[in-house]
Parts: structure tokens; C-alpha cells; sequence
């Protein structure tokens, strides 16, 4: 079954189609405002079988991969205060290529259910029990697609069972999170109720005091929109360094800029302190594994991760890390905890659970 994958980021989408393992065609419209006319040509020449829409947040219904029909819109349009930067743009594309190929089935398929088995100690919050009940808050944990792929692709890379590996699945990118994945399953993970919560990322701040926004609104004056807007768009490296582009900001902590190095520096004391409170999560590690554009592209920030976690039994290999190409083992060999570098490939996770939803 050739799958078309559709991916609709916060500004871009991407689309590839899927024969088997391979992508056999693909583009990637930088600015897609939602329109179906942009999809056209690509769509009307590509040939495939079924459509795999990838979905942030499947909300509090959508708990696994479903073929999409009215109902499962819904749900999804539900959540789209959980996910204000994302779930319209997966719904603009769920109805574009549905206008341009309406009798080919299609599947959402959802970061959010990998972490639906979230043991209930890491998925409740301490909040009053009429608030969790009457509107269902919980941490829900996102990027569910990603960690999930990277785990199992790191155990093929290790040669060991995955239900046998107790890793972190470090996702870092202009969204970033991490995952305990413990025999397989999502044990805890950053990312809570709105990926908003866990490192600190691109634009958005990351975990905070939530008392900052109570005495911001109370003794500032700043209302809900300016603080939304401020939380999503304007913090995270972008707030403490004026780039959200972490390259940039390491190339400027280089050449000695304060505001760079600053950043640098809660970027990675949030990181590192993330890593290895996840692996408390599952009382050890067996393995590290970092994906995403960050994880993938930057030796500099997975050198200096391993530094701060040889404690944790994390050794890597200097200059293997240095000179990376695709999915592979930096860890030294007889370092405790392997640690890896895996291709994002949430286009593959989305073709199988197509592909196993349709078969059923």
C-alpha cells in the first residue's frame, strides 16, 4: 500500500509518498496557507493508495491511529486550544487533499497517543480534583510519533529488544521534548497538557512557574492574548537570545555574545537535568538517543549533553560525533549507556499505522 503522508507544520507542509519503507516521491512547501490549489500538482501526480495525516493532539477521544470521517474532525477541531499553532493547520490539510482526492481513504494519526498509557503518576497533575475531572487536565505529551519510531529504531541499532531498553528519546528541534520509553512504552515525558510545558524551545519558554502569569495578569496588567502570544511566539531562545534558531546562537556564544552564551546555558541546564530526572522515571538507562533537526544536526549540543551526563554512565565517541551521516552509534563501546543519533522519520510511523488501521 503506497501512503501519502501529510505533515502540516506551523508554517510549512511537507508531503511524501511512502512505498513500503522508501519515499518514493515528497515535497515540502515552506509557506502553505492553507490552500488546496498549492497541493494540486503534487497530489494530482503522485499515486498512492491511502493518505496518513500526521496530528498533534488527539484531544481527549482520540487515543490511537483512526480513519478520518466527520466525527474524528470534530475531535480534532475540539482540541485546538490544546495545540492553537498546529491542530487548524492538520485540519486545513486533512480537507485540502480530501478536496482534491475525496474517495482514497485516509488515517489521522496522533503525537499525543504514545503517551495515552502514561503510568497515572506521571499523567496527573496536583490540581484540584473538580478541575481534573470537570475538564479532563492531564498531561497529555506530544511528538508521541517521533519518540516512538526513534526508540524502536534505536534498539535495531543496539540489537537489543526493545522491551528490553530503558531509553530517553531526546526530540529537540524548534519544538523539543523528551521521552522515557521503558520496554517499549512511553514512561514519562516534558511535553504536558499543551506543548507548551518541558524544555525550553525555539519561541516558547518551556516549564515556568505558573505563578508568573498570575502576578503578570494581576500586577501588570498583561491580558490572555499578549500573554499567549508571549508564551508561544516570543520566549525560549528567541526571548533570551533575539534568534530561535539554536545554530545561530551557538555560532554567537562562539564569538563571545553574552545574550548567546546565556542562552546556551538554560538551554542546556534544562536539557541535561530533563535527561536524567526521565531516566529516574524508569529507575535507570540503558540508552540516549537524540533525533530532531538539533539532535540530528548539532555535535556541539550532544557533546556537551554527554559531558554533563558521564555521571549517568553516558560516554561518546568525540570524533565519531563530529562527522555523523544517518542513523548511528556515538557512544563509546564499553560506555554504560549507548548513546545514538536516528533520522527523525515520523513519515514512516505515520505510513505503518496507516497501513495497520486500513488492514484491519
Amino acid at each position: 500500500m503506497r501512503v501519502l503522508v501529510v505533515n502540516a507544520g506551523s508554517s510549512s507542509l511537507k508531503l511524501s509518498v511512502l512505498d513500503g519503507d522508501e519515499a518514493v516521491e515528497s515535497a515540502h512547501l515552506a509557506d502553505w496557507q492553507g490552500d488546496t490549489d498549492a497541493l494540486g500538482d503534487f497530489v494530482g501526480a503522485a499515486d498512492f493508495d491511502a493518505v496518513g495525516h500526521r496530528v498533534v493532539h488527539g484531544g481527549w477521544e482520540l487515543t490511537g491511529p483512526v480513519e478520518l470521517n466527520t466525527a474524528v474532525e470534530r475531535e480534532i477541531e475540539r482540541a485546538a486550544s490544546l495545540a492553537p499553532l498546529h491542530q487548524p493547520r492538520a485540519l486545513a490539510g486533512i480537507r485540502a487533499v480530501r478536496d482534491l482526492v475525496p474517495d482514497i481513504p485516509a488515517v489521522a494519526c496522533f503525537d499525543t497517543a504514545f503517551h495515552r498509557q502514561l503510568p497515572e503518576a506521571a499523567a496527573t497533575y496536583a490540581l484540584p480534583r473538580a478541575w481534573r475531572s470537570r475538564w479532563g487536565i492531564r498531561r497529555f505529551g506530544f511528538h508521541g510519533l517521533s519518540h516512538e519510531y526513534a526508540a524502536h529504531r534505536t534498539a535495531e541499532l543496539l540489537d537489543r529488544p526493545p522491551d528490553q531498553l530503558r531509553t530517553v528519546v531526546c526530540h529537540l528541534g524548534s519544538g523539543a521534548s523528551l521521552c522515557a520509553v521503558d520496554g517499549g512504552r512511553s514512561a514519562d515525558t516534558t511535553m504536558g497538557f499543551t506543548p507548551l510545558e518541558g524544555l525550553v524551545m525555539g519561541t516558547r519558554a518551556g516549564s515556568i512557574d505558573p505563578g508568573i502569569l498570575i502576578w503578570l495578569q494581576r500586577e501588570a496588567g498583561v491580558d490572555l492574548e499578549d500573554l499567549h502570544e508571549g508564551l508561544e511566539t516570543q520566549s525560549g531562545l528567541l526571548g533570551l537570545a533575539g534568534s530561535s534558531d539554536l545554530a545561530q546562537v551557538l555560532a554567537e556564544r562562539r564569538d563571545g555574545g553574552l545574550d548567546a552564551t546565556l542562552a546556551v546555558g538554560v538551554y542546556l541546564h534544562r536539557l541535561v537535568t530533563s535527561i536524567a530526572s526521565m531516566a529516574a522515571a524508569m529507575d535507570g538507562l540503558d540508552a540516549l538517543c537524540f533525533t530532531g533537526g538539533v539532535g540530528e544536526h548539532s555535535a556541539e549540543i550532544r557533546s556537551a549533553v554527554a559531558d554533563r551526563l558521564g555521571w549517568l554512565g553516558v560516554r561518546i565517541d568525540h570524533a565519531h560525533n563530529e562527522d555523523v551521516g544517518g542513523d548511528t552509534i556515538v557512544g563509546v563501546a564499553d560506555s554504560r549507556v549507548a548513546t545514538v543519533v536516528v533520522e527523525a522519520r515520523e513519515d514512516l510511523q505515520v505510513a505503518r499505522q496507516t497501513r495497520r488501521v486500513l488492514a484491519s
